[in-house]
């Protein structure tokens, strides 16, 4: 395309009233443009006037929004209530002091959650779309988000559409518009104004921002971008809630567990104080200073802050994540959907041999690949720049291009219509040999031709098979001759004469076998799903170590059931020749048999299988629906790749678990205990403040569980979110807790005979010392001294135990109602938390023990073999 020299001045903002009906030059003129899109100087200067290419930001992404957010907890809000009300009252202290502490754990938890927030906006901006704009006459790329009303761009197969315009140019263009009308079918665009008062789905001339190109070329002419699209009109109808994923259910589980337990505590202690007559202030104080203790408030900080650890983490290991809460599902995947290009093989493909008919080398056929590769315009494969790197035939310079028919998933064909300077024109067709040789009439034979017969057809199938069954990629290649036609369409790819073969190379990708054993010991099976056939598929399968015996064809599946498919799935390793709508049949069928299913994908059709997926994963080369579609991004395409993605999606999700786990244990049972001591002691066990600044103090190590170091053991099989056993760990480690804090209480009342500041100092120390301790202990599912806890986590336990010992001897402990306890007494309390610590150890092994035992119960009730067994006794 030439450019054209125009010095405009773009107009005021563009109202875009019924513009689908304008004719080209009318809109071109309306919005200052050419066909040779804008100079670089005006798009930036559009772009301050119109703003940038983006929908509305939510709300919530600023430091100010986030700090607020921390304030905005009941329990948080309770507790600064009834702080105001004790200074009301002339307790301005107490007051002071448990404001103070509120208020540091909430910057605490800020600094943190809005930290990750910065991680994750920093790993979003590496992944920015592009689009191919026309600036200064020539193609560029352009960021999405700095397109302006006036630009032209250039579309094809995979993208997704950055913005609403207008058709300049269209090649055979169908366009999915699922997202925005609902339409299941592509819809066919072209060049021509639609009706004014036409509907959105009928206007055919323009195209809308998050639809996508299904197959063709166009060029469109931008006319509303960002907010001003008809995508951000309705974003708010169209947007779709995320399906819920195992462990934001978990959470959302465990939040109500922890609500029902902290409601009924703070209930009974609160009227149960009122009953014994002490003061209403120091009651509810009391009583909400125990909600708060027993709550895991820095849950979502450590949440948010274990998964952009882990995202960090794994953007350093070439893995970047789109949505967070995929960390998890990634490391509980146990079954991996895939393709075999470029994941298996070398994705490096070689034109390998060029044949007839015959099988003898041909360079007539090299010649018209080699035209109808470079010539076409259409959707950019492997394969065409496999052709295209060969060396070229002789001869190429001499033809040129007429017109073509693109690529698409239905025909599974690409023609080039081509003529030299003193001849007629030639229409060569390359695609999968089946697809061209359902549109041949006839066979090439020393350089005339022959009607296709059966005993040729079978001839030419047998010559695939023998080049398939050796690891090649068969293409056939057809022709036909036309003479002074102006426009083509598919309906001319008829009465084609096949002219021979071409053969591609994609070899096994070096280590593939190692790393499949690799996700094997991780628990995780691989399947291949591919378009390919059955006898490329195999090949590659017994190179690599799958098992190439347990094949479906996309013809066979095609004829199951839903549920006949279900029960097929579970013994089928390859699914080959499939059709790209059968992909998301496959994943659903796979999910309902209970697997948390990943698929890596990086096609048009991908989509919908990435939808479908529990884990999307596509690549940095991917088109844009496959990108936009996937939770996963790899910036190299090797399983190698996801394999420590999954470990450290694992180490996220442990790290994450041992927070919940430690909080919960601990917190529960001192709890317990300080509401039955409240009941029992003439005083209160601990003040309110004292409550708070144990809590405080406990949290602090927590921050350093997302850089904990993770067993190996925990990341050999997957791991799932069990509130049954999060309960059970609760209620058990909360006992244990319990018995320690009433052998404490005996110790600090009858032996001791500690008064009231004593006896809450020494609990207060006490505590302290239970809740790390337990947090070395729980850490692990090993020996806590056969663990080795990370040095930032070493380092903060070692600090508040020593802090949590020093307060009450310095200047400060008045502030908090503590004393200076003697020697003895403080080596006393040393010494039940060291038998606590072991206690502690045997219920840990007693626990994940029981917990091997039940799952194993329950694999073997679900076993076939079993319930076979136990049928046939049964009818017996």
């Amino acid at each position: 395309m030439t450019s054209e020299k125009r010095t405009v001045s773009h107009p005021a903002i563009f109202d875009g009233s019924a513009y689908w009906a304008l004719g080209q030059d009318v809109l071109l003129n309306d919005l200052g443009s050419s066909p040779a899109g804008l100079s670089c100087a005006d798009a930036k200067a559009r772009l301050a006037t119109y703003g940038r290419n983006l929908l509305s930001v939510r709300p919530g992404t600023t430091a100010l929004a986030t700090l607020a957010r921390q304030f905005r907890s009941p329990l948080v809000l309770i507790l600064v209530f009834a702080a105001l009300v004790s200074a009301f009252v002339g307790e301005g202290h107490e007051a002071i002091i448990i404001g103070a502490i509120v208020l540091a754990s909430c910057i605490l938890s800020f600094t943190q959650e809005y930290g990750a927030s910065q991680v994750m906006e920093a790993l979003r901006q590496r992944m920015s779309r592009q689009a191919l704009a026309l600036r200064d006459g020539m193609e560029a790329t352009v960021k999405v988000e700095d397109l302006v009303p006036g630009d032209v761009i250039s579309l094809s197969a995979g993208d997704l559409i950055p913005a609403d315009g207008v058709i300049l140019e269209a090649r055979d263009f169908n366009v999915s518009e699922a997202a925005l009308t609902g339409e299941t079918f592509p819809v066919i665009k072209s060049v021509g104004p639609s009706s004014p008062d036409a509907r959105l789905a009928q206007r055919t001339n323009v195209v809308f921002a998050g639809t996508s190109v299904r197959s063709g070329t166009a060029k469109a002419l931008v006319v509303a971008t960002g907010s001003q699209s008809e995508f951000a009109s309705i974003a708010e109808a169209l947007e779709r809630a995320e399906p819920e994923t195992e462990f934001a259910r978990g959470i959302r589980q465990f939040g109500h567990l922890m609500t029902e337990i902290m409601l009924v505590i703070v209930l009974i202690v609160f009227m149960a104080n009122l009953m014994l007559h002490r003061p209403l202030i120091e009651s509810l104080l009391f009583s909400l200073a125990l909600a708060v203790g027993l709550t895991p408030e820095l849950l979502p900080a450590i949440i948010s802050v274990t998964l952009a650890k882990g995202a960090r983490v794994m953007a350093a290991s070439g893995v970047i994540v789109r949505r967070l809460d995929a960390i998890e599902n990634l490391g509980s995947m146990d079954l991996l959907c895939t393709d075999k290009t470029g994941t298996l093989t070398e994705g490096v493909i070689h034109l390998d041999g060029w044949f007839d008919r015959e099988g003898n080398p041909s360079d007539e056929i090299l010649l018209w690949a080699q035209l109808n590769a470079t010539l076409q315009t259409g959707l950019k494969n492997p394969l065409d720049e496999a052709i295209a790197n060969t060396q070229p035939a002789p001869g190429v310079s001499a033809w040129s291009k007429v017109d073509e028919i693109p690529y698409d998933f239905v025909r599974k064909r690409l023609s080039v219509v081509v003529q030299q300077r003193s001849g007629g024109q030639l229409l060569v067709t390359k695609g999968a040999v089946q697809n061209v040789l359902e549109v041949c009439a006839f066979v090439r034979d020393c350089r005339d031709r022959r009607p296709l017969d059966l005993a040729q057809r079978q001839a030419i199938e047998e010559k695939f098979r023998i080049w398939s069954s050796q690891g090649y990629r068969v293409l056939g290649v057809a022709i036909r001759r036309f003479r002074g036609q102006e426009k083509f369409s598919r309906d001319d790819e008829s009465s084609l004469t096949f002219a021979g073969f071409l053969l591609f190379l994609d070899p096994p990708k070096q280590g593939v076998r190692e790393t499949l054993q690799a996700l094997a010991d991780r628990g995780i099976c691989v399947k291949m799903i591919s378009g390919d056939n059955r006898y490329v598929a195999a090949h590659l399968a017994q190179a690599i170590g799958l098992r190439s015996d347990r094949i479906l064809t996309g013809e066979d599946l095609g004829k199951l059931t839903k549920n006949a498919l279900f029960a097929k799935v579970r013994d089928t390793e390859l699914f080959v020749e499939i059709d790209p709508n059968q992909k998301e049949r496959i994943v659903e069928a796979l999910r309902r048999r209970g697997h948390v299913v990943g698929y890596l994908g990086d096609g048009i059709n991908d989509a919908p299988a990435l939808h479908e997926a529990d884990i999307g994963i596509s690549v940095d080369s991917a088109v844009d629906v496959a990108r936009e579609a996937a939770d996963v991004i790899l910036l190299k395409r090797d399983l190698g790749v996801l394999v420590r993605g999954v470990d450290d999606g694992r180490k996220t999700f442990a790290n994450t678990m041992k927070y919940i786990s430690i909080t919960t244990s601990a917190n529960f049972g001192n709890m317990i205990s300080m509401a039955a001591a409240s009941l029992y002691l003439p005083f209160l066990p601990l003040l309110a403040k004292q409550i708070l600044l144990n809590n405080f103090l406990s949290d602090i190590p927590s921050l350093a569980i997302a850089s904990d170091n993770v067993d190996a053991d925990q990341l050999r099989q997957p791991r799932h979110w069990n509130i049954h056993f999060v309960r059970r760990f609760m209620v058990s480690f909360g006992l244990v807790s319990s018995v320690f804090d009433f052998a404490t209480f005996a110790f600090l009342l009858y032996y001791v005979k500690a008064s009231a500041s004593m006896f809450q100092t020494g609990w207060f120390i006490e505590s302290v010392m239970t809740e790390l301790v337990i947090l070395l202990v729980i850490r692990t599912r090993k020996a806590f001294w056969a663990s080795r806890p990370s040095r930032l986590l070493a380092i903060l336990v070692t600090a508040v135990a020593a802090v949590a010992v020093f307060i009450p001897y310095s200047p400060v402990s008045t502030w908090f109602g503590l004393v200076p306890l003697p020697l003895h007494v403080l080596l006393g309390l040393l010494g039940i938390a060291g038998f606590y610590v072991l206690v502690s150890e045997w219920t840990k092994h007693w626990l994940f023990d029981h917990e091997v035992d039940n799952r194993h119960k329950a694999k073997s009730l679900l076993d076939p073999r079993i319930l076979k067994r136990r049928w046939t006794g049964a009818a017996r």
